[in-house]
């Protein structure tokens, strides 16, 4: 169309995680690979040139509202025709402190709320757990993060990957790998290869919605991975009153496993009785 605005021309900031996508076929498969945008509320983190944003507006989502903290990029997008007519909003600003609920975009939709992003690499995992955090707002994410990254949202009890974000995830999501692209899809190429992975969020009757407590069983669990749970547990255990060996046995664990292979439903369990022990402490 005559009337689109160029993408900005400006070089990528290191300092910001900043790698640039400009293949239309690349950026219409990430637009679409959660699902159709077509009348959706869409947010977008790093959209940088503007590439991903055009794919998203053209694809015809109702409202998209874009968090770019690169002021050379935020201004450029400000000036585009969209942004005048009040469908495209620009939100300059850091996305880790951005209060996702009070977002306009957030209040005035009237079904849950799309995001879709290219995320700069140096700040994928915690704003991806603060939306896995977020709660009934939040709609489909189609994400973009360093391939490794996306495997361990993706990952099984028993995989190499598997941790503590592949417990987080699929306790509110559905998750699966989409498609993956090499360095040199990129502006600048990044060292590594990238993937963008999709989550659906499980219904209210499926999803397990004590994410602190999760958080914290799991951080315990794996961060001594080599150590049988009745140790890796033994100091969170501590903090609620509880003896990990009959906190393990309560919720049919042997005390003696590791936490690669317990199961969301284990992983639960552990939760829950913590989550239960915060409230007595």
């Amino acid at each position: 169309m005559s009337n689109r605005p160029d993408l900005t021309q400006a070089p990528a900031r290191k300092a910001l995680g900043q790698h640039f996508l400009f293949d239309p076929d690349i950026l219409n498969r990430t637009a679409l690979a959660a699902g159709p945008v077509q009348g959706r509320h869409v947010i977008e983190v790093g959209p940088g040139p503007g590439g991903l944003t055009r794919a998203i507006l053209d694809h015809g989502a109702k409202a998209l509202t874009i968090v770019e903290a690169d002021p050379r990029f935020a201004s450029a997008l400000e000036a585009w025709p969209e942004a005048e007519a009040g469908r495209l909003s620009v939100l300059q600003s850091d996305a880790r402190k951005v209060s996702w609920r009070e977002l306009p975009m957030v209040q005035n939709a009237t079904d849950p709320v799309m995001i879709i992003a290219n995320l700069p690499y140096n700040v994928g995992t915690p704003l991806f757990i603060q939306w896995l955090k977020a709660g009934a707002w939040r709609g489909e994410m189609a994400l973009m993060f360093q391939k490794e990254v996306a495997e361990r949202t993706c990952a099984r009890p028993g995989d190499n990957h598997y941790g503590r974000l592949a417990v987080l995830t699929a306790a509110v999501c559905d998750a699966a790998i989409a498609f993956t692209l090499p360095p040199g899809a990129f502006r600048p190429p990044p060292k590594v290869d990238s993937a963008v992975a999709v989550f659906r969020p499980l219904s209210e009757q499926e999803r397990f919605d004590d994410l602190e407590s999760l958080e914290k069983v799991t951080t315990a669990a794996f961060g001594q991975r080599r150590k049988m749970l009745r140790a890796a547990l033994k100091a969170l255990a501590k903090t609620v009153h509880l003896d990990p060996v009959e906190w393990l046995e309560s919720c049919d664990i042997d005390p003696t496993a590791r936490a690669e292979t317990l199961t969301q439903i284990q992983f639960r369990a552990l939760a829950r009785q913590f989550g239960e022990a915060r409230q007595c402490a």
